[in-house]
């Protein structure tokens, strides 16, 4: 059974949906002879008007992380998600390279000295958050990019 590429990314609002048939849209023009999982197109256990229950979604999304050979993860949000995050786990586990999506704006400014100062005060930082350990088990294994068109680029390294 040939490997695939794993996409992983939130995908409950009409905006995450969106990007995301975006971003695999761009992967697959890119990429024509490679498989692409991407848990939203699984109606088995995403369509939201049938059932599935955890198990099942668990089983079914990681048997696919399992035969895959690179996990691509979208990281932007509040926070990582959580299922994004468990994917990552997974991936880090069984050895599959991670190269996440980290597109968030605030990262902008790194060396502004009021940016820097402001720091010091109680919530007040200007950059974004991001879980260290999830970080870490991606870039232990993998990378984390922080715009679209290089993120694209480098997936033909793990390839």
């Amino acid at each position: 059974m040939t490997k695939q590429i794993y996409f992983a990314s939130p995908l409950f609002s009409d905006m995450e949906r969106r990007y995301n048939d975006y971003l695999v849209s761009n992967i697959r023009k890119k990429y024509p002879n490679e498989q692409i999982y991407v848990p939203q197109e699984q109606g088995d256990i995403n369509d939201k008007e049938s059932y599935a229950d955890s198990m099942m979604i668990a089983k079914y999304d990681t048997d696919a992380l399992l035969n895959s050979k690179l996990v691509v993860a979208v990281l932007d949000g509040a926070s990582i998600d959580v299922g994004v995050a468990s994917e990552i786990g997974v991936a880090y586990q069984a050895g599959i390279p991670v190269l996440g999506l980290f597109t968030d704006s605030r990262q902008q400014g790194a060396t502004n000295k009021q940016k820097i100062t402001a720091l010091n005060d109680v919530a007040e930082s200007q950059f974004p958050y991001v879980n260290l350990y999830t970080a870490g088990l991606i870039k232990l294994n993998g990378q984390i990019i922080n715009n679209e068109q290089e993120w694209l680029e480098v997936i033909e390294t793990y390839l």
